[in-house]
């Protein structure tokens, strides 16, 4: 394998990357969390509006979410600190059980913003779990992973990178 891991230097020891060389351009990313309900938790939210006792669940969600994405590089010590142009996001239930968050960043630098949309979808996904764990503490995270990126050196859609 000809890749190696971009977080170390020369002696091994952790580094940050040094983006000074590269050119600025539009990148995109987009990950997705599952989350999996009890059945009656669910059929619950859903009766209820997406509301719980602690307020509206999904917008909660999202306003965590989009703050995670702003403050990745305080959470993830090699990200670089970045003034986000986009952050959006989408929550759909899939299945009578089973809600999707997905979070796209975007960005015109000179580094990718995969690390912002994870840490976007997961934060959000944690705030559902907080909004509802009064109704039940069986509530799965599950599946959180990068869909797609876009920009930079390679894209990528699905865990399949493209040239």
């Amino acid at each position: 394998m000809s890749e190696k891991l971009s977080h170390i230097d020369e002696s091994g020891r952790p580094a940050m990357v040094d983006v000074g060389a590269k050119q600025a351009t539009r990148r995109v990313a987009v990950a997705s969390a599952t989350i999996r309900f009890p059945p009656d938790v669910a059929a619950t939210l859903q009766a209820d509006g997406l509301r719980s006792a602690k307020g509206p669940v999904l917008d909660t969600a999202i306003i965590a979410g989009t703050l995670a994405v702003k403050r990745t590089h305080e959470l993830i010590p090699f990200c670089h600190p970045l003034p986000i142009e986009n952050c959006r996001f989408e929550t759909e239930f899939v299945s009578a059980t089973e809600l999707v968050i997905r979070c796209e960043v975007a960005i015109t630098h000179k580094t990718g913003v995969e690390m912002e949309a994870l840490t976007g979808a997961s934060i959000a996904a944690l705030t559902v779990y907080d909004m509802c764990k009064a109704l039940s503490h069986e509530i799965v995270i599950d599946n959180i992973r990068l869909l797609e990126k876009r920009g930079g050196k390679r894209s990528v859609k699905a865990g399949r990178v493209q040239p």
